[in-house]
């Protein structure tokens, strides 16, 4: 309990000691002057002491008769001051903010009458237990490193009805420092990036200060978490479907130029800047999860890195010949390489690709003749420019 709180009591005691010495005495040595010292007063807390179940919002008042409030104080168990308003004829007081669930609170107010004297009470109480929760998955792996197109992923179970609200309770943090912005993609998805891509050796942060958090009405946040990654080298590769090759660049140099066999007629490739976000030495590939009916089901395929929510993958091909890579497009829009089956293969190009590569290194894909890839398919924010990430955020 504060100092401030331990005063109020005090007050409630010394107006309530006359009352007990004049209850005590049997003889007539008591007065009416002593009954007088008592205060017209009466404090009324609502909820009472040892209340549970109280709501967030209004659920807590104080008020008076025969007198007028000087002075309310509602605090958390942290001695958090939680801001009220006493109305103009002091007659009662109310919170300006809402409570927050699942917390403990202690109401103090001290009242006066038309003699000026003090009046006091008490009360202790908990808020409600939330019945409707939400929480928000995120793609990075606490400690990992990643490549420098890696963007910050938070998918909530959800709808968000309050973004604002909720963007406020997450912050990604780099050191060295540089400006990250969200962007929302509808209601379950927000996004966070730098300008441009990671420097390599930054430091990322990602806090997740949910707890209590509304959401939505009546639906809160549970997490209270950090987790942290590191970005490491950089590597950008280039899939130029013309001249059906990949150009592996690290650290501006580049590292080695691989034979492709990039989407084919009526499937042609995403085009645009796209990034690693899995990596899966070997695992099935069938065509009704991408909507293309009974077009294929492969179900062992090597060396598979995600490029999109959709389906596009980097990935290793065994069942077509060598002959094939670096001169036609046949797949159905993923990009192929040169590989064997099993998925143990360093030494073919899908191999040294995978081996070379890491979550968040960067495929950016040219000359092909489908789509932009859609700034929500994946990792692919980078494909919106600064102000229209920007635009996309909930706070200004």
């Amino acid at each position: 309990m504060g100092a401030w709180a331990g005063r109020l009591k005090r007050v409630a005691l010394a107006a309530l000691v006359p009352t007990l010495l004049v209850a005590g005495c049997s003889g007539s040595s008591g007065s009416s002057s002593d009954a007088a010292r008592v205060s017209a007063a009466q404090v009324t807390l609502t909820p009472g002491d040892g209340a549970s179940e109280v709501p967030a919002q209004d659920g807590v008042f104080a008020r008076v008769r025969d007198g007028r409030l000087t002075e309310v104080r509602l605090e958390d168990a942290d001695g958090h001051e939680i801001p009220g308003t006493i109305t103009p004829d002091g007659s009662a007081w109310s919170p300006a903010d809402k409570l927050q669930p699942e917390t403990r609170y202690t109401l103090d107010a001290l009242a006066v009458d038309q003699d000026g004297l003090q009046a006091a009470k008490h009360a202790s109480f908990t808020t409600f237990v939330p019945r409707n929760t939400f929480i928000g998955f995120y793609n990075p792996v606490n400690r990992s490193t990643v490549g420098v197109g890696f963007i910050v992923e938070i998918r909530f179970n959800r709808a968000i009805k309050d973004r604002a609200t909720v963007q406020k309770g997450i912050s990604v943090t780099a050191r060295p420092p540089v400006p990250v912005a969200a962007h929302w993609f509808g209601d379950q998805r927000v996004d966070f990036r730098p300008q441009h891509f990671w420097t390599p050796g930054t430091r990322v942060t990602l806090a997740l200060n949910l707890k209590h958090v509304e959401g939505a009405p009546g639906v809160y946040g549970t997490q209270q978490k950090s987790i942290g990654f590191t970005v490491g080298r950089s590597q950008i590769s280039t899939a130029d479907t013309d001249a059906d090759t990949l150009t592996v660049v690290r650290a501006g140099q580049v590292l080695r130029t691989l034979d492709i066999s990039a989407g084919g007629p009526g499937h042609a490739t995403y085009e645009g800047v796209m990034v690693i976000s899995e990596q899966d030495k070997v695992t099935r590939m069938d065509s009704h999860t991408v909507g293309l009916g009974s077009e294929y089901d492969i179900p062992a395929v090597p060396h598979a890195q995600r490029l999109t929510d959709s389906g596009t993958f980097v990935h290793g091909v065994y069942w077509r010949p060598a002959s094939v890579f670096g001169r036609t497009n046949t797949s159905h829009g993923c990009i192929g390489l040169y590989d064997v089956a099993g998925g143990g293969s360093t030494t073919t190009a899908a191999g040294w690709f995978f081996a070379h590569s890491m979550i968040g290194d960067v495929v950016r894909v040219v000359g092909s003749d489908g789509e932009q890839v859609a700034p929500d398919n994946g990792m692919s924010g980078w494909n919106l420019s600064w102000s229209q990430w920007t635009a996309g955020s909930a706070v200004h």
